[in-house]
């Protein structure tokens, strides 16, 4: 009530509303409204006694209409539980009302019990790191038009596996862990971290225990978590399969080339990380 008054004051000097809405801290917006309603009530002293009034005891509910309820919740069972976005527009659509999705979503709840089904930031653990190799196995794949390669790198020792398969399913996956798991990283690993794709769910869930103790979906959005594998399906296009979209016809000869390249990328290819050595030392010489 205080600013109230000094701002009646200023105003009667003469003062730009801009002025008073800065030294009081209020919107300029208020000052207005405020030079409105004391032009209303006639007199400063008498819209002060009604701002006073207003400001005591607290503001009742106002009362949703009863016919909207049961129209909102008549388009909620007509159109198969459909969410407040779309009882807005069938309003508008069908009783050329308008309803803001708030006051929808506030009248639903009073008969249904409302749930997102969208978890928001469910824990996932701390992000794993290696002290040995077999620690932690990160998991990805790479889109090569009709082909698709499961990739998989110990993030410790480098070592990396690839799989080319036909389509990108949760079999596919499956498929992926038969083969990598017991051929490059001795059938088991503390943990396999992979992204929240439908290739790393259902059949790949139920087989990938019995690779790992634990498997660890990374968080959307969040490349640092998977820069281990980011970093070598990189190298695989870079070096190896290229930008090309290939077919699934192309699998077995695609397949020759790839393993072509593992063989140079294990025992030949130097890396930084592993102070210029290969991930893995050959016991005879082969030519590659």
């Amino acid at each position: 009530m205080t600013k109230i008054i000094l701002a009646y004051e200023l105003l009667e000097e003469g003062i730009p509303k801009s002025h008073i809405a800065k030294h009081l801290g209020v919107s300029r917006r208020t000052i207005i409204r405020w030079a409105k309603a004391i032009n209303h009530h006639k007199s400063l002293d008498a819209f002060l006694e009604h701002y006073s009034q207003a400001k005591k005891g607290e503001r009742k509910n106002r009362k949703k209409d009863a016919i909207l309820k049961r129209r909102i919740w008549g388009l909620r069972e007509k159109h198969y539980q459909c969410c407040g976005q779309k009882i807005q527009y069938f309003l508008k659509k069908d009783y050329d009302q308008e309803v803001s999705v708030t006051t929808i979503y506030e009248i639903l709840s009073e008969k249904y019990e409302l749930r997102s089904k969208w978890k928001k930031n469910k824990p996932r653990g701390s992000v794993p790191t290696a002290s040995a190799a077999r620690e932690v196995i990160q998991m990805d794949t790479v889109l090569f038009g009709g082909v698709f390669a499961f990739t998989a790198v110990d993030i410790y020792s480098r070592e990396c596996d690839v799989l080319l398969r036909p389509a990108l399913k949760a079999l596919d996956g499956k498929a992926f862990l038969e083969h990598c798991m017991p051929r490059r990283f001795d059938g088991f690993s503390k943990l396999i971290q992979t992204d929240g794709g439908s290739e790393f769910k259902a059949e790949f869930q139920e087989t990938v225990g019995s690779f790992c103790e634990r498997h660890r979906f990374a968080r959307p959005y969040k490349k640092n978590e998977q820069s281990y594998i980011e970093s070598f399906n990189r190298s695989l296009r870079k070096e190896c399969l290229g930008w090309s979209k290939y077919q699934a016809a192309e699998i077995p000869e695609l397949t020759l080339l790839v393993e072509e390249w593992l063989g140079y990328y294990h025992y030949v290819r130097p890396h930084i990380s592993l102070g210029m050595k290969p991930p893995l030392e050959k016991n005879t010489s082969v030519t590659l």
